[in-house]
């Protein structure tokens, strides 16, 4: 079968793969769609270090082929949108609902992947960037058939953490206001996520001047070229500033633009040694920096509700996919990705 296969080297589509049947508590999902995030990105560039050759991928959906004994809550032909989360379901940090904190869930990787007879590993418990994976049935979240499967794989990844960073972590309120650092697939999300939550000012900064138009549809009221053009528009500061680059000085900038009881939420990926720093003083008027896992999302949970939201209007998907590659034009997908052209491309089997 197809695949993206990276070797510590290089990126191919490959067409040998072979990948295992589900065992106990798992599911075979034939992927259909999977969008390409910055993350599988990071993991070619070094920035998130992972063991190799891996199948890239993690934000997918499909059609379940088969499930694996014990496994009752989806079957063979449903649709899925895929999660991340590998979490164990009975630690205590799954009791208190919060699975992304599960130690099961940043566990080692797996390996249910071969090619040649020699063992290939899986990113984000996941590898969407297949034609078929297996992954444990926590993972595989039920969804509408009405939802396109181009649509339904950006749940997965780069909705959960958008939007939950606004509803789950920052706990975003009517009439609050927002700073969203970063236009790309996860900061679209967060705007629309505070347009969910009510927000009243939401402002987007991003130095690509060809994104106002879709940040705007999104949910944003405002649109700057700068961070240092938002004082203008919130001469107090922000209720919420969220960075989704991953760059130090703008990690710095959003604690520099919060109001009293302001957070700062990061999002972004820098270098795993990357030190950020900021003036200690700052945070004395009850203001917090905000680290934020996955959206701190409950994917069993969120996706339903997101799923929900699709079918009522509010919440956009479609508008999501910029465009669709076939697996084999991996390399065109990158470098779109790459210049900014795509708010997210989805690659199709």
């Amino acid at each position: 079968m197809r695949g993206v296969l990276f070797d510590g080297r290089q990126t191919v589509v490959v067409d040998d793969l072979e990948v295992r049947e589900p065992g106990a508590g798992e599911v075979l999902v034939a992927v259909a769609a999977a969008g390409l995030c910055h993350s599988d990105l990071s993991v070619i560039d070094g920035t998130i270090p992972f063991p190799r050759p891996v199948v890239l991928g993690h934000e997918g959906a499909g059609v379940v082929e088969a499930v694996g004994a014990g496994v009752t809550h989806v079957v063979a032909g449903d649709h899925v949108s895929l999660s991340t989360l590998a979490n164990c379901g009975t630690c205590a940090e799954c009791d208190r609902g919060r699975p992304t904190m599960c130690r099961k869930a940043i566990g080692m990787p797996g390996q249910p992947f071969s090619r040649g007879g020699k063992p290939v590993y899986q990113f984000a418990s996941n590898s969407a960037f297949a034609e078929r994976t297996v992954v444990k049935a926590v993972q595989a979240v039920k969804i509408p058939k009405e939802i396109p499967l181009t649509s339904a794989a950006l749940i997965g990844c780069g909705v959960l953490t958008g939007v939950g960073a606004v509803l789950n972590r920052a706990r975003v309120d009517r009439g609050d206001s927002v700073v969203v650092i970063g236009t790309g697939g996860v900061g679209l999300n967060v705007l629309q996520g505070a347009r969910i939550a009510g927000a009243s000012k939401i402002v987007a900064v991003d130095s690509n001047p060809g994104k106002e138009g879709v940040a705007r549809l999104f949910g944003a009221t405002e649109f700057l070229g700068d961070v240092g053009e938002v004082r203008g528009v919130l001469p107090d500061g922000a209720d919420h500033v969220f960075e989704c680059v991953g760059r130090v000085e703008l990690v710095r900038a959003a604690i520099d633009l919060l109001d009293r009881h302001g957070q700062a939420v990061l999002l972004g990926m820098p270098a795993a040694d990357a030190e950020a720093s900021f003036v200690p003083a700052a945070l004395f008027l009850d203001k917090s920096v905000l680290g934020c896992r996955y959206g701190s999302s409950r994917p069993q949970r969120d996706i339903r509700l997101y799923a929900d939201l699709y079918g009522e209007g509010r919440l956009l998907l479609d508008e999501l996919v910029t465009r669709t590659y076939p697996v084999e034009e991996f390399g065109e997908a990158v470098a779109d990705a790459e210049a900014g052209r795509v708010a997210r491309g989805v690659l199709t089997f």
